[in-house]
């Protein structure tokens, strides 16, 4: 058990340090594309929502192409099945299709356990990038907002 809770760490880590990186890249991303002059403040949202979600996707998908590497490194499920396996368990789905040798059961869990965190971030990073998108918009002119 020890050792598979040294490796589901070690992966989850890893993950945690990419989707720190794209992090950066999103909020980036969005300062680039919310200081483009744009007359409809409902486009500037939708560039900035397209560029930010985007950029979450591809993190979300590299962090599962990390997962199934670990998988095949240990010998953890059937080769020709480790991507599937390492998004059913990334996205909680657990289709239990696919089952992993028993001396790695516990890294499906610890992979959920990583995608619900790494998930919840980039909700919470969406949300905030939205809200200060509206907010920059309202401040540009269009819509002043009121003091409180």
């Amino acid at each position: 058990m020890l050792r598979q809770l040294i490796v589901g760490g070690g992966v989850s880590v890893c993950n945690i340090a990419i989707h720190a990186l794209m992090m950066i890249l999103v909020v980036q991303v969005a300062r680039i594309t919310a200081k483009r002059e744009t007359t409809h403040s409902s486009l500037l949202l939708i560039g900035v929502m397209i560029a930010a979600v985007s950029v979450l996707m591809i993190a979300h998908a590299f962090e599962v192409i990390v997962w199934s590497l670990a998988y095949w490194i240990v010998d953890a499920a059937p080769g020709s099945k480790l991507v599937y396996f390492a998004f059913v368990n990334y996205t909680t789905l657990g289709y239990g299709d696919v089952i992993p040798a028993q001396r790695w059961q516990l890294l499906g869990p610890i992979t959920a356990m990583n995608g619900v965190l790494l998930f919840g971030w980039s909700t919470a990073v969406i949300f905030e990038i939205l809200r200060r998108t509206m907010t920059v918009a309202a401040w540009e002119g269009r819509e002043a907002p009121r003091a409180r």
